[in-house]
C-alpha cells in the first residue's frame, strides 16, 4: 500500500498514470486481423525504470508494474478489466483458489499455461517466488510484518500444477486474494541464476530451508542488477519469461517502449494490433502537444485546461477544442481514497482537542466535498466518506453512507453543546470538564481551536481546496493557522509533537499493491502508514475480522466513516483522451488499479 504522491510518483496511480491505464473487453477480432500501432502516451517523468518483479517500494509504481511488467509477466491473480477492480478468473493463469481445514490451508491449481521459453506455468513457477519472498520479505514492497504471505505460512508445496500453503491461523478469503496472491508472479526456471549458465537453486528448494534462502538471496541480487540495466530488457533472459500477451522488442534509455504481441500467450484474450508503443515524456505540456497534432492514441489532461466541469463524477464535460476534432474525453475513478491524517500524538500541543470525536466530527461537518470538487478539480473528482475507493465492489463491502454531511449549522452546535463559545472569532471553552455539555479531558478553562495544518505545496488545486476548507472552519470558530512543505516532509510534520494537527500530501492512500481497502497499515497501533499515531480497540478488532475472519469489509469502513480516524478528503478524479478511430465494446472508462490492457484496443 502507498501514501500519497510520493509513493505513486515514483508509485504514481495518481490522476496522471491512472488516467492512462485501461482494460476492456473487446469484438471478436483474429490474430489474423491484426494491424496498426496504439501509441500509449506515459506519464511525465514516470517511465518503466525496472523489470523484474519482485521489487522494493522504490520501483513499485504503475508505470512499472501496471504499464509495463505485467503485459509481460502476468501475476497468479488478476485484478482489474475495465472501468472495475474486481477479480478476473479468466485472465489468471491459475483458477480460483480453494480452502479448506477451517481456512487454514489453501490449494492452488494452475492452468498450464506457458512461458515463452515452452515451459509450463507451473507450481514450481509459484514455489520460486514463495521461496524468495521467505528469504528475504522486507525487499518486496507489499510486505507487511507479522502478517500473511510468508510470515502466516505453516509450509507450502508444490507438485505439478498444485501449490498447497498452510496457513498458521484462519485466513479472510477476499485479503489473502486481493493482497498476496495477486501480488505473486510465477517465474520460470531460466531466471533461477546467479550469472551467466550458472544455475541458482531457489526455484526447487525448500520453504524456508536456509540453503534456499542462501540461493534464492544470490538469484535476487543478481536478477535485481540486471533489472535496472534497460538494455538488458528486450534480451533472452527477461523475454524468455514472459507469460503475458506482449513481449518487449524494444527499449530506450528515455523510456520509449515498443511492444509486441506474444505467440506463446496461453490466455483468453490475445493481441488484435501488431505494435504498442509507450512514449515518455518529460513535462504534461509536451504530451498536451503531442495529443494536439495527434501523435499518440491514448493520453492524459489536466482537468484545469477544459473549457467546463464534469457533469457529475466519473462523467466527462466537454472537451478541450484543441482536441476535440480527434478525441474523446473520458474520466473514471482511482483505486485509492483522499485524506488528512489527525494528528492525536499525546505530544502534540492540541492532541487533546484531535481526541474529541465531537471536534472531529465538526471539523468533517465544514468540508464542502462538492464545492472543493467543483472549485479545485473542475468536476473531476469523487467525494470520500470512509476508507473504501470509489465504486468499490460489492463483493468487498457494502456502500458506506456518509455520516456527516457539510452542514456548518450542525458543525457550530456541536462545538457550544460541549462547553465551547466564540470568543473573538475563535471556539473557547467556557465548560471544562469530562461530564455532558463539558469540552472533555485535558481541555482547561481558556482553550481555544487555534490549530494548525499543513499539505505539500506545488499543487493549485490542493491550495484552492485547502483555503476553501479553511475558510469553512474559519465561519465555525475554529481557526487553522496553514504551512506548505516538501512533499517528503509532511509525513514528519504531522508525527509527534511537530505542531501540526492535521497534515496532507494530498493524493491519500492508494491500495496497491495490496488491493483490498483494509486498514491494518492506516489505523491499527504500529501500522506501517499510522501516521497520527490511531489507536482504538474496537477499529482494531474489526480489521482483524476482516484479515483473519470471513467478514466484509462493511463494518469496518462504516466505524471509520463514523469515527473519523482521519479527515476525510475530496479524490480527484481522471481525465483521459482517447482516439477516436479506437474501438472497445464496453467502453474506455479508466481503470481504477491504473492496468493499461492493449490486447483489448483494436482500430
Amino acid at each position: 500500500m502507498h501514501f500519497g504522491r510520493k509513493f505513486r510518483q515514483v508509485v504514481t496511480v495518481g490522476a496522471v498514470a491512472s488516467a492512462l491505464a485501461m482494460g476492456l473487453v473487446t469484438t471478436s477480432v483474429g490474430a489474423s486481423a491484426r494491424t496498426g500501432t496504439i501509441t500509449f502516451a506515459e506519464a511525465a517523468g514516470a517511465n518503466p525504470n525496472y523489470i523484474f518483479p519482485y521489487l522494493s517500494c522504490a520501483y513499485a509504481s504503475v508505470n512499472n508494474i501496471n504499464q509495463f511488467q505485467q503485459l509481460m509477466y502476468r501475476p497468479l491473480y488478476w485484478l482489474g478489466r475495465g472501468g472495475s477492480s474486481a477479480y478476473v478468473e479468466s485472465l489468471s493463469p491459475a483458477k480460483t483458489p480453494v480452502f479448506s481445514n477451517a481456512n487454514k490451508t489453501l490449494t492452488i491449481s494452475m492452468k498450464g499455461w506457458k512461458f515463452a521459453t515452452g515451459q509450463v506455468v507451473n507450481a514450481q513457477s509459484v514455489m520460486f517466488f514463495l521461496n524468495m519472498y521467505k528469504s528475504d520479505p522486507t525487499s518486496y514492497c507489499g510486505y507487511s510484518g507479522g502478517i500473511g504471505i510468508p510470515d502466516q505460512v505453516r509450509s507450502v508445496s508444490a507438485r505439478g500444477n498444485v501449490v498447497t500453503i498452510n496457513f498458521t491461523t484462519p485466513m479472510n478469503h477476499a485479503w489473502i486474494l486481493y493482497n498476496y496472491l495477486s501480488e505473486i508472479t510465477p517465474m520460470p526456471d531460466s531466471w533461477d541464476v546467479t550469472g551467466p549458465n550458472a544455475r541458482g537453486g531457489c526455484a526447487t528448494g525448500a520453504f524456508g530451508a536456509a540453503p534456499t534462502k542462501t540461493a534464492c538471496l544470490a538469484v535476487e541480487h543478481y536478477l535485481n542488477s540486471l533489472s535496472v540495466r534497460s538494455n538488458t530488457y528486450a534480451g533472452a533472459l527477461w523475454q524468455g519469461g514472459v507469460d503475458g500477451p506482449w513481449r518487449l522488442t524494444f527499449i530506450d534509455n528515455l523510456g520509449n517502449v515498443t511492444f509486441q504481441p506474444n505467440p506463446r500467450y496461453s490466455g483468453p484474450k490475445k493481441a488484435m494490433v501488431r505494435w504498442v508503443k509507450e512514449v515518455a515524456f518529460t513535462t504534461t505540456s509536451a504530451e498536451e502537444n503531442q495529443l494536439q497534432v495527434g501523435a499518440i492514441d491514448l493520453g492524459y489532461v489536466d482537468p484545469a485546461i477544459l473549457p467546463a466541469p464534469a457533469p457529475k463524477p466519473g462523467v466527462a464535460g466537454p472537451n478541450w477544442g484543441q482536441l476535440a476534432s480527434r478525441y474523446r474525453l473520458y474520466s473514471g475513478s482511482q483505486w485509492n481514497f483522499n485524506y488528512a491524517p489527525f494528528n492525536f500524538s499525546p505530544a502534540d500541543p492540541k492532541a487533546a482537542a484531535i481526541a474529541q470525536l465531537y471536534v472531529r466530527q465538526a471539523i468533517q461537518m465544514a468540508v464542502d466535498q462538492t464545492t472543493i470538487i467543483k472549485s479545485a478539480y473542475k468536476g473531476y473528482g469523487f467525494p470520500i466518506y470512509s476508507p473504501l475507493p470509489p465504486n468499490t465492489p460489492s463483493t468487498v463491502s457494502a456502500n458506506v453512507p456518509n455520516p456527516y454531511p457539510f452542514n456548518l449549522t450542525t458543525a457550530k452546535a456541536l462545538l457550544t453543546s460541549h462547553g465551547w463559545t466564540v470568543v473573538n472569532g475563535v471556539q473557547t471553552c467556557t465548560t471544562p470538564g469530562t461530564g455532558p455539555g463539558q469540552c472533555g479531558s485535558g481541555i482547561a478553562q481558556g482553550y481555544t481551536l487555534n490549530l494548525k495544518i499543513v499539505w505539500a505545496g506545488g499543487s493549485a488545486a490542493l491550495d484552492t481546496a485547502f483555503n476553501l476548507e479553511i475558510a469553512s472552519w474559519a465561519s465555525i470558530g475554529i481557526q487553522f493557522t496553514h504551512a506548505t512543505d516538501s512533499f517528503n516532509n509532511v509525513i514528519t510534520d504531522c508525527s509527534g509533537a511537530s505542531g501540526y494537527e492535521v497534515c496532507s500530501l494530498g493524493e491519500g492512500w492508494t491500495y496497491a499493491p495490496n488491493y483490498l481497502p483494509s486498514g491494518e497499515s492506516l489505523f491499527v497501533p504500529n501500522g506501517a502508514f499510522n501516521v497520527g499515531s490511531y489507536s482504538d480497540p474496537k477499529m482494531t478488532s474489526l480489521i482483524n475480522a476482516s484479515t483473519y475472519g470471513t467478514a466484509k469489509l462493511t463494518e469496518y469502513a462504516a466505524y471509520a466513516a463514523q469515527q473519523l480516524p482521519v479527515l476525510y478528503q475530496p479524490q480527484q478524479g481522471t481525465a483521459i483522451e482517447v482516439t477516436k478511430t479506437l474501438r472497445s465494446t464496453i467502453g474506455f472508462t479508466p481503470n481504477p488499479l491504473g492496468n493499461f490492457m492493449p490486447e483489448y484496443y483494436h482500430y
